[in-house]
C-alpha cells in the first residue's frame, strides 16, 4: 500500500512540474512617467493583464520592465494596455 502511495505522489508532483514552465520574455519600455503616480497607476493597471508575471517602474528613467508569459500575452497587447490606461509606451528593449 505504501509503495502504491509512493508512486501516486511522484506522479502527481511530476504532473505538477510539467505544466509549471512558463515561456518567460521580458520587454523594457519607455513610458512618459511624471511622478510616483504614475508608477503607481502603471503597477496597479499592467500587474493584473494576462500574462504579465513581474513588472519594474524605474521613475529615473522613465522605463518599465515588463517580465510575462508568451504562450499568454505579447508585447503588442502590452502596449495596447499602456495606452488604455493614457500612458502609452514605445519598446526600449526586447530578450
Amino acid at each position: 500500500m505504501k509503495q502504491w502511495l509512493l508512486i501516486l505522489l511522484a506522479l502527481t508532483l511530476s504532473i505538477g512540474t510539467v505544466n509549471a514552465k512558463v515561456n518567460k520574455q521580458t520587454v523594457v519600455l519607455n513610458v512618459d512617467l511624471h511622478c510616483q503616480g504614475c508608477c503607481d497607476k502603471v503597477m496597479k493597471n499592467i500587474a493584473f493583464e494576462k500574462g504579465v508575471k513581474d513588472i519594474v517602474c524605474d521613475l529615473d528613467t522613465k522605463t518599465v520592465t515588463v517580465t510575462f508569459d508568451a504562450d499568454k500575452t505579447n508585447t503588442e497587447a502590452l502596449l495596447k494596455a499602456f495606452d488604455k490606461i493614457g500612458k502609452p509606451a514605445t519598446v526600449k528593449q526586447q530578450s
